[in-house]
């Protein structure tokens, strides 16, 4: 008895011409999961994607649980394959759903026919398929609105597959379909929850964190890697640049009135992740700001700090409310890792009073007492780049 794992996708359908290449993106990442889960065979056909392991119920089991953590596919089936005739349907329940048919009470059968050709139309397989059920299983009854059990009898191609239902993927869009951006990530709980909602709209990512040894501990290095490994469980592969800060911010503290230290050294993370960004082949900046959550992010400063690049700076978490983000880094879990207690550069040096309402020509004035393009460039020859 063979198992076979049907993935769908819902959003490339709607791609018109350019669906191919959005199908084609969703298979090489799909493949890109999988490279250490031994032999399987996969193809596409008729807005499925199909995938055949060929080492058994363990390996279906793990390629099902990578399934769920890839961007653009929306729902995942494992189903069971026969040959296409209402027999092989009739042979393979009682092997494939017969001991969850055992143990329900009622249940209504869905039949898909996507093959034109087969003699029985949908709702003709349906009516067999559930004569066969109540003749084999006396537990039984149909009830077609609230059932415990709905089976699936699917026509396709080349196979007939049944199946008690299908799970929710995470959707969104293939990763690398929409572009390449760098994503500041700190070891906090919002930027990793950024960095996943922009990934899902299929945009890969590089991530740059700043680094404040001794300020900062390596722990608190550890912590930010750890957590770039859970993203790249949804994204795959992501480099993080690590750029070293310290000096950057002893001389913001020494030179600059205390009020606007958070904001001058935004400005400087900004210039510097741009840098990166460019040199890595990236278009755009991603970070974890979210509208009044903190002094440097009320209107006034994000635009002083948007100020200091001339890349777009996208900002998935901007209106949602602090629970959500919250909840959101549960799902995907990098909530406990986030709030483990090491601290990274942007605790270091907070004034007890920053500005919320900046003008943008006074955080320009003061920025101007530092050598800011001598700091820049000697912290993007320090960067650290490493590979999650």
């Amino acid at each position: 008895m063979e198992r076979v794992l049907l993935v769908r996708y819902g959003e490339i359908i709607l791609k018109g011409l350019n669906r191919p290449i959005f199908e084609d993106a969703l298979m090489r990442n799909i493949r890109h999961r999988l490279r250490n889960e031994g032999k399987y065979k996969i193809y596409k056909s008729q807005a499925t994607i199909y995938i055949e392991p060929a080492e058994g119920d363990d390996q279906t089991d793990r390629i099902h649980e990578k399934l769920k953590k890839i961007f653009g596919i929306v729902s995942i089936v494992v189903a069971y394959k026969t040959e296409k005739s209402m027999e092989g349907i009739y042979n393979i329940i009682p092997d494939s759903i017969g001991d969850v048919l055992k143990n329900a009470k009622t249940f209504k059968v869905e039949a898909k026919r996507s093959d034109k050709k087969f003699p029985l139309k949908s709702p003709q397989i349906c009516e067999e398929v559930g004569g066969f059920i109540l003749d084999n299983y006396p537990n039984l009854t149909v009830d077609v609105h609230n059932p415990e059990v709905v089976v699936h009898a699917e026509i396709r191609d080349d196979n007939a597959f049944v199946h008690t239902g299908r799970e929710k993927g995470i959707g969104g869009m293939p990763v690398g379909t929409g572009g390449k951006a760098a994503l500041l990530l700190s070891g906090g709980i919002d930027s990793p929850v950024a960095g996943y909602m922009i990934a899902k709209r299929g945009v890969a990512l590089e991530a740059v964190h700043f680094f404040s040894y001794p300020y900062t501990s390596d722990r608190a290095k550890d912590k930010v890697l750890k957590l770039a490994g859970i993203v790249s469980e949804y994204v795959g592969k992501i480099k993080v640049h690590v750029v070293p800060f310290t000096e950057i911010q002893v001389q913001i503290r020494d030179k600059c009135p205390e009020e606007y230290l958070t904001l001058i050294m935004r400005r400087f993370m900004m210039a510097i992740s741009e840098r990166i960004a460019r040199e890595n082949g990236c278009d755009a900046l991603v970070t974890g700001e979210n509208l009044g959550q903190v002094a440097s992010q009320t209107m006034l400063a994000l635009g002083v700090t948007n100020d200091a690049v001339d890349m777009p700076v996208f900002r998935p978490l901007i209106g949602l409310d602090k629970n959500d983000i919250v909840e959101m880094a549960r799902d995907i879990g990098t909530f406990d890792t986030s709030i483990l207690p090491y601290e990274d550069c942007c605790t270091v040096f907070t004034p007890k009073r920053p500005a919320t309402k900046p003008r943008l020509e006074k955080v320009v004035k003061y920025q101007q007492l530092l050598d800011c393009e001598k700091l820049i460039e000697e912290a993007v020859a320090g960067v650290e780049t490493i590979i999650v």
